[in-house]
């Protein structure tokens, strides 16, 4: 099986360096026409400056292949529907979107300024929702349509001083997890990329001999299989670093405690709360929302499917 993107449109955000320019470079090579999306400028040997979006643009079509670029902004929603614009204007379509864009504005909690916060927050969750949404109406009504978004581990391990940063990146993978449902029926396929490799961003973070073998090249492969027709799973959080790939999923154990009709105390919750936390027998979330209630009630017979 060869991995082709033929007569479809990509949208690559943050694609002017790092794992972005890898990813929009990796899918011009594979036949898509990309729409690459960075608001960054670079300077050029002989001093002049150029946007690092049209930079990558004109090494796609350098190399034969087409691409356009774009330096709006994915952190609102009129300049993020501008980005869809522009491919619609150009192509006629888009079929694979890449939320890639993102920013740090590292600090401690205590000494964060609410001003960062809201930029980290506004670039990584919301602006990769403003993306999605511009972009959802053409997916569906082509029937068709891969998304992809970036997480990372700091959203479901923490790390200090990434407060914003964190909740950003596990506030997409509830995005996703939620038009995963909503775009299955209509061809609209939607999953997360956790990828961990070093750009000029993350330079440093990590020990010299991790950091040796965490190079784009080892993500992208991931990349390009979730944003492709041979992927027809949704709903997926991927892992990608150092040539290994892998799921990360939510657990959680059965209910224990006391029966829905019973009366509770906190007191009652601590005599067992060493099995409340217990995850040794813990399984894969995959349900709805009312299903565990729904369940915890049912096994106490105290279900009634007529109940006012």
């Amino acid at each position: 099986m060869t991995i082709r993107f033929d007569d479809q449109v990509a949208i690559v955000t943050g694609a002017g360096a790092g794992l972005g320019r890898d990813y929009a470079l990796a899918l011009a090579e594979r036949g898509a026409k990309v729409v690459v999306n960075d608001l960054a400028t670079i300077e050029r040997a002989d001093g002049s400056r150029i946007s690092a979006a049209q930079s990558v643009a004109d090494e796609i079509v350098q190399r034969g292949g087409e691409a356009i670029a774009s330096r709006d902004s994915v952190a609102t929603p009129e300049t993020a529907a501008a980005i869809v614009e522009a491919a619609i204007a150009q192509w006629g379509r888009v079929d694979v979107l890449i939320n890639n864009a993102g920013i740090l504005r590292d600090s401690s909690f205590a000494k964060a300024q609410l001003s960062d916060i809201q930029d980290v927050i506004g670039v990584h969750l919301l602006g990769t929702l403003y993306l999605t949404h511009a972009c959802w109406p053409h997916m569906i009504s082509q029937g068709y349509g891969r998304i992809v978004v970036a997480t990372s581990m700091v959203g479901y391990t923490g790390n200090f001083g990434q407060t914003a940063y964190g909740s950003a990146k596990l506030g997409v993978v509830g995005m996703m997890k939620t038009l995963a449902i909503e775009g299955l029926r209509k061809g609209v396929l939607i999953n997360a990329i956790s990828p961990a490799a070093v750009t000029q961003m993350s330079k440093g973070l990590n020990p010299p001999a991790l950091e040796k073998y965490m190079t784009a090249e080892k993500v992208v492969p991931a990349l390009i299989y979730l944003a492709s027709r041979a992927n027809e799973q949704t709903a997926m959080t991927i892992e990608a670093m150092a040539g290994g790939f892998g799921r990360v999923e939510f657990f959680e154990n059965t209910l224990v405690g006391y029966g829905p009709a019973s009366e509770v105390t906190p007191e009652m919750v601590a005599e067992k709360w060493a099995e409340v936390i217990d995850m040794g027998k813990a399984s894969e979330v995959r349900h709805g929302p009312a299903d565990r209630p729904i369940d915890h009630i049912k096994a106490h017979a105290l279900w009634e499917e007529d109940a006012n």
